[in-house]
């Protein structure tokens, strides 16, 4: 029975211009993986999960493409360059293509196979892309679609399966106008290209029943993969080339070169199929190298690999290596980051899950500054997991303490870790008590912070005295917590905010937000309201933060809880908690209802940036009835819509996401206020005609007024700065775009102590 299976009548598409919409967005992507390669005789283009990186053979330049450019975010899984039309095409697991021109930078959304009704959804992942005469076979894990690049509309869609049904389709190759496609289940499956009926499974033979997971055109010959096995067909059967030490994953001709690579090793042939090169992981110094894809370009071998990008060297001369990447962080899943005042970075790669079940993968620390990226390596952190949080010493940023979640508390001094206090340390932190086995040790230290006097106050899980604090002076003091938590050697603590008073405000599995003060008659409260009471709502708290006007602000698993006055712990009343009430199309909503909140960090204005599990990013007002910004991976750069931890530079008003996906950052206009008016600026000024932002006022202090008239003194502005910056969008009080000319703005104290007058020239 002749079954039609038709993907699109027609391709719709949306144009990106790179960078359109995106001046305000930064990325900070690591370029380590590398999971697919493609190539021309002048550039060589590396895929990893959410971005390209590409260097020009020639000049040697580096090109990256990102979400910032107009990358998608979603996993990408195979990548091709088309010489013939300029266009380097993205595959993704999710079965949406990007079709980026190189001439003019312009992305193109292909969401056909993404969006198609009938395929099964977790089986649209793009697996492989191969040109001829102008059409791109694209290989999937439900068969073969075919795209034309001329016109940009797909042609038919092959089921391969003997019957017609779904069939993983690894790789299509084509030769003396027959393609031939490497199936997971069906072995290679052939038909003729002249037949103008594909899309019927019955047209489609058997080549091989073999399994084969890869397979290429090579000299005028069949060539494939066969789990350790490479072979070419001879006409009659296939032959065997040579057996692989380990299972082939990926497979390649170009420049009349057979690249074949393992896990471990890649082996080069030339067009009469004799080995010409043969690169073994173990030989490439100063690395621990695992490969995922190879090929040759004018005798020179690049290597995708796992962990340190793109591997380069010679075919006549494999003793010298160079490795090709961007500068980044090691990875792009970073659970925890930390700016400094001056502008820099830090970051670490976890951490613990929901349960807080420590990772105990080997992982380093990252730092970004002006000089770019410093990775301190697993080698260098003392042996220590799961590595949480940063606090960095308020008088010294060159100091730096490391959470562990397993292995206790690092302090690094000027970049180098040196020294860990663990169980060994005395008086210091201890290990919880295992009790099948004694000797297993996990010191799990979590949230830190610095108070006033320049002690650094931390939690310990699971253990009686799970407050402790390293004393300016050196020495060690612990605080029990017996007495009023239950169950405390089974109960773990998460982020730690500590406010104005000195009080310990922070997050734990069995009780909810705690908060400690050691001066105070009753040293631990619950931070929890009534109607809550019995609810697994505060008990799932993840976030807490101080705002500037001494709220608590709680995120849980399910929405959010805001304590109005940290001073009630001081106090004899309870420590009640609400949530935030919003009116939405007429109606009282709770705000962020059953939202998990991951992150919350205050700004310079007190506007509230919410990090989500699933859900991106929410900035809000002070008091949070006005949403002012949603991000999500739809509508921004975000490379995910889960966020693990956000920060700010008060400084800049750059805010970091860093995300399971990759670090961004956005550049926000509320900024810490400073003391006085003496560093006030305005930007951009003058204001061109091109320009279609909004005129930043940076350098003020808190609660000043701004006034912008008219060079004749017409008023066409005012507000109140919260922080240190205000934006004007160029409109006479939001109605009217003013005429080009010279506008004065007048600054003033509150209370008039203080003033300044600057100049803004408008050009329409």
């Amino acid at each position: 029975m002749k079954k039609q299976f038709l993907i699109f009548l027609f391709s719709f598409f949306i144009q990106i211009a790179f960078a359109q919409n995106n001046q305000l967005w930064k990325g900070y992507f690591s370029y380590n993986e590398v999971n697919d390669l493609t190539e021309s005789p002048t550039r060589i283009t590396g895929a990893t999960q959410k971005s390209l990186f590409s260097k020009n053979l020639a000049t040697n330049e580096l090109k990256t493409v990102t979400t910032i450019n107009g990358l998608s975010g979603q996993d990408i899984t195979a990548v091709y360059y088309s010489p013939t039309f300029n266009k380097t095409i993205i595959g993704h697991a999710n079965g949406l293509i990007l079709i980026l021109t190189e001439s003019t930078g312009n992305i193109l959304i292909v969401p056909g196979i993404r969006d198609q009704a009938g395929l099964t959804p977790n089986r649209k992942r793009i697996n492989h892309f191969f040109e001829h005469d102008g059409k791109i076979y694209i290989s999937c894990d439900f068969g073969v679609v075919q795209y034309n690049l001329a016109t940009l509309g797909f042609g038919d869609t092959y089921l391969l399966g003997t019957a017609g049904q779904e069939v993983k389709a690894y790789q299509s190759t084509v030769l003396n106008n027959f393609i031939y496609v490497a199936t997971a289940e069906n072995g290679i499956r052939r038909a003729d290209l002249s037949n103008p009926n594909l899309n019927d499974f019955n047209q489609w033979q058997t080549f091989d029943n073999g399994v084969w997971t890869g397979i290429v055109t090579h000299n005028n010959q069949i060539v494939g993969i066969s789990a350790n096995r490479v072979a070419r067909h001879t006409g009659a059967a296939f032959a065997t080339i040579t057996s692989l030490m380990q299972p082939g994953v990926d497979i390649r001709s170009y420049q009349n070169n057979l690249i074949v690579t393992t896990e471990n090793h890649v082996y080069t042939y030339n067009e009469n199929l004799s080995q010409t090169a043969h690169i073994v992981s173990t030989s490439i110094p100063e690395m621990t190298a695992a490969f995922n894809c190879a090929t040759v370009i004018d005798g020179t071998i690049y290597i995708g690999t796992k962990e340190n990008g793109i591997v380069s060297t010679e075919v006549l001369n494999t003793a010298t290596f160079r490795v090709i990447k961007p500068d980044g962080p090691s990875k792009n899943n970073i659970f925890a980051i930390q700016t400094t005042p001056t502008g820099k970075l830090w970051a670490v790669y976890g951490g613990y899950n929901v349960f807080y079940v420590p990772d105990v993968s080997s992982n380093g620390i990252s730092k970004f500054s002006e000089n770019g990226w410093l990775n301190i390596p697993y080698s260098d952190v003392l042996q220590a997991h799961s590595l949480s949080r940063i606090t960095i010493n308020p008088s010294n940023e060159n100091q730096v303490y490391v959470s562990s979640f397993h292995s206790g508390l690092l302090k690094i001094e000027n970049d180098v870790v040196v020294t860990k206090y663990d169980h060994t340390t005395q008086n210091g932190p201890e290990s919880l008590l295992y009790t099948p086995d004694p000797n297993y040790k996990s010191v799990r230290i979590n949230g830190a912070g610095f108070d006033r006097s320049g002690n650094l106050w931390f939690n310990n899980s699971r253990v009686k005295n799970a407050i402790k604090v390293l004393n300016a002076s050196g020495s060690w003091q612990s605080y029990s917590i017996d007495g009023f938590a239950t169950g405390y050697l089974e109960q773990d603590y998460g982020r730690m905010a500590i406010d104005k008073n000195g009080t310990k405000w922070f997050v734990s599995s069995l009780n909810g937000v705690i908060g400690f003060n050691e001066n105070a008659t009753a040293k631990f409260r619950l931070a929890a309201s009534q109607e809550d009471a019995g609810n697994p709502l505060i008990k799932n708290a993840i976030a807490v933060a101080v705002d500037n006007r001494n709220q608590l602000w709680i995120g849980t698993m399910q929405g959010l809880r805001v304590l109005p006055s940290v001073d009630r712990f001081m106090g004899e009343g309870d420590l009640e908690t609400n949530p935030i009430i919003i009116i939405e199309d007429g109606l009282p909503q709770e705000l962020l209802y059953e939202q998990f909140i991951t992150d919350i960090v205050v700004d310079g204005a007190n506007n509230k940036w919410i990090g989500t599990a699933d859900s991106g990013v929410f900035l809000v007002s002070s008091n949070g009835q006005e949403t002012i910004h949603r991000f999500t991976r739809d509508n921004s750069p975000l490379p995910s819509n889960s966020i693990n931890d956000i920060d700010v530079n008060a400084v800049t008003g750059e805010v970091f996401f860093a995300t399971t996906a990759g670090l961004v950052s956005f550049q926000g206009t509320s900024t810490k206020g400073n003391d006085d008016l003496s560093q006030v600026y305005i930007y951009p000024n003058p204001v061109r005609p091109e320009f279609l932002g909004t005129v930043k006022i940076s350098g003020l202090i808190n609660d000043a007024n701004i006034k912008i008239t008219d060079i004749e003194g017409n008023l066409v502005y005012e507000t109140t700065s919260e922080g240190g910056t205000i934006e004007w969008d160029t409109k006479a009080f939001g109605k009217y775009r003013v005429a080009s000319g010279v506008y004065m703005v007048f600054i003033s104290s509150k209370d008039g102590s203080e003033t300044k007058v600057k100049k803004v020239m408008i050009i329409r």
